[in-house]
């Protein structure tokens, strides 16, 4: 008896040399085994057959989104843009660039300086800084976002791990070991840390009262007590925890003398905590100290003038770079930062204005009989 096959039944996999039977293998050509077959289950999910649901757009639905997104979105961003407007905030470029500038000796300071170079910028501050203020340190032109930058460290040396403390990871190349001995910590990163030191003064009739700031509590709670951690041992003997290791290349002491206080010193000096979490952008600010406000009926910064005393130890000239220092106070939303405000604003009016424009079109042409129906 002659069978014939069609096309279908080829691509579904029967053999052309047979005929299927289910549940078992082909009659004639000589196969044996399981069918195989490409067609997917008759289920309701393989074949597509589960419920849906599927918004129809029409202008009842859409005309008052636009308008309800546009009326939200942009009183939110008023009050974000006037919150950020009311932040007090300060800053001085102290690079030295310009031949005025105080630090302009200090232009071409390098990592060895010694003694290092100092300056001292004058300024007045217009307004009083009610709260609390945040003084940080700025630079531009720094490229912390670079991916061999960025992998140059040994988070389990950080940690604390005693191993990776006289054995580095490879990562840190170049800046894994130097004169035979380990570095600690090792890495590009924490080789550029950032060390200018800044002081803060009040000039009332000639006399100079220094500001006090707070080195503690500016870094994330997190870094502070899990990622960071010094060798495990004595922890009162920070230099015989690191024995063994040598500082990197452009400090000018080791990391068991960053701090006087034992528990702001090594691996969890904040400091060096702070530098550690790396920037995205070329230009960033990093928290450098705190002013808290002592007295309610005082402002923390009376309006008046200041001068600020800068030991210069931090080279940015050979690539170009900019440093500064800023003062600001903060709000519930953070920083200055007008760019969030505008957004919102951005998008609510937007949505307004094509909500009026959409609202037009409807009106003007929605009425028309556009359907092509036949009548019985």
């Amino acid at each position: 008896m002659a069978v014939n096959y069609s096309a279908k039944e080829e691509a579904d996999g029967h053999p052309s040399g047979g005929v299927g039977v289910p549940g078992g293998g082909a009659v004639g050509g000589g196969g044996g085994g399981a069918v195989k077959t490409r067609k997917p289950d008759n289920t309701a999910f393989k074949q597509q057959r589960l419920p849906a649901w599927q918004p129809i757009l029409t202008a009842g639905t859409v005309l008052p989104a636009f308008f309800i997104i546009g009326l939200i979105f942009i009183p939110i961003g008023i009050g974000i843009f006037v919150t950020s407007n009311n932040i007090r905030e300060y800053e001085i470029d102290y690079t030295g660039t310009e031949p005025s500038s105080p630090c302009n000796k200090c232009l071409n300071v390098s990592w060895d300086s010694t003694p290092p170079c100092t300056c001292t910028i004058n300024f007045t501050l217009e307004h009083s800084f009610e709260s609390n203020v945040f003084m940080y340190y700025g630079l531009s032109n720094f490229y912390q976002n670079h991916r061999r930058y960025v992998k140059s460290r040994d988070d389990s040396q950080l940690n604390g791990d005693n191993s990776s403390l006289l054995n580095p990871s490879k990562e840190c190349e170049p800046y894994r070991t130097n004169e035979d001995k380990p570095i600690a910590p090792c890495g590009a990163i924490a080789n550029s840390m950032f060390n200018d030191t800044l002081e803060l003064y009040r000039i009332d009739n000639d006399t100079r009262t220094p500001i006090t700031l707070i080195k503690k509590g500016i870094a994330w709670w997190t870094d502070k007590n899990v990622k960071f951690r010094n060798p495990t041992g004595d922890g009162n003997n920070l230099t015989a925890l690191f024995q063994g290791t040598t500082k990197p290349v452009n400090w000018p002491k080791p990391v068991y003398m960053l701090d006087s206080e034992p528990d702001n010193n090594g691996f969890i000096n904040e400091d060096f905590i702070v530098w550690m979490r790396t920037a995205a952008l070329p230009t960033f600010r990093k928290l450098y100290r705190l002013i808290e406000r002592k007295n309610n009926l005082q402002p923390t910064l009376q309006a008046g003038k200041y001068s600020l005393d800068i030991a210069y130890n931090y080279p940015v000239h050979s690539f170009d770079g900019r440093k500064r220092m800023i003062l600001s106070t903060i709000s519930w939303m953070g920083g200055k930062n007008p760019f969030l405000g505008i957004a919102y604003i951005t998008v609510g009016s937007i949505c307004f204005f094509l909500g009026v424009v959409l609202l037009i079109i409807h009106h003007k042409y929605g009425n028309r009989n556009t359907s092509a129906d036949i009548p019985n």
